[in-house]
């Protein structure tokens, strides 16, 4: 689980660099934007799926096609929300599980 975890965190932090880098070259980032957005959009759909990913994708494509915008870090706030979302339920399925207490305290 970790591993997947961190894989899709650093495709995410690739996916906000490569958004962040049209304005890496002068003159370029308007027209980069242009191409990166639809682009990043349907990458950000498939990534995550779901409501969240077509919500996001939204926002992605709306964030990367206005000017002054690519400052935020779309890919990285929705993995931060997964997976910060993903270790409350986790924590609460542990919380909830049933304790055969005999065993437990057996010794």
């Amino acid at each position: 689980m970790k591993r997947t975890s961190n894989a899709s965190l650093i495709v995410c932090i690739i996916m906000d660099l490569l958004g962040y880098a049209t304005y890496a070259i002068p003159g370029f980032g308007e027209i980069g934007d242009i191409i990166w957005a639809p682009v990043s959009a349907v990458v950000f759909y498939r990534m995550f799926g779901g409501w969240r990913g077509a919500f996001g994708g939204v926002f992605n494509f709306v964030e990367e096609i206005l000017p002054g915008m690519d400052f935020i870090p779309s890919f990285t706030l929705m993995w931060v929300w997964m997976y910060s979302k993903n270790m409350r339920s986790a924590e609460k399925q542990n919380e909830y599980l049933p304790i055969n207490t005999y065993q437990s305290f057996k010794r």
